[in-house]
């Protein structure tokens, strides 16, 4: 198969993109439910843009990311990438919690009628 060039490829992903989402046949793919989504990770091969930025830390913070050597703005970003997860995960847990506690609800009350 021949490559297309990067004209070809452009015009090929316009024509794709202007097509209706009603008229693209999915069912050969399934919809992911809530739980699946709710165990969802990223994948290893995810590697989000890196862009520069100039931050003031503290200098103790600074000596602290820098003593195992080269490597302190990945230690950095890692830190900040763990703590961003959490902070999304605190967010749905709360969700979750509702999302269950009104299954359990709806079930109670068909139960009882």
């Amino acid at each position: 198969m021949k490559k297309l060039t990067s004209k070809q490829r452009e015009r090929e992903l316009k024509v794709i993109a202007a097509i209706p989402d009603d008229l693209i046949d999915t069912s050969d793919i399934p919809e992911l439910t809530e739980e699946q989504l709710s165990r969802a990770i990223r994948s290893q091969m995810y590697r989000p843009i890196k862009r520069p930025v100039t931050m003031r830390l503290d200098a103790d913070i600074i000596e602290w990311l820098r003593k195992d050597g080269p490597g302190y703005q990945t230690k950095a970003n890692t830190l900040l990438r763990r703590e961003m997860i959490r902070s999304y995960e605190e967010r749905k847990r709360p969700e979750q919690a509702d999302r269950t506690e009104a299954k359990s609800n709806k079930t109670k009350r068909a139960q009882s009628h």
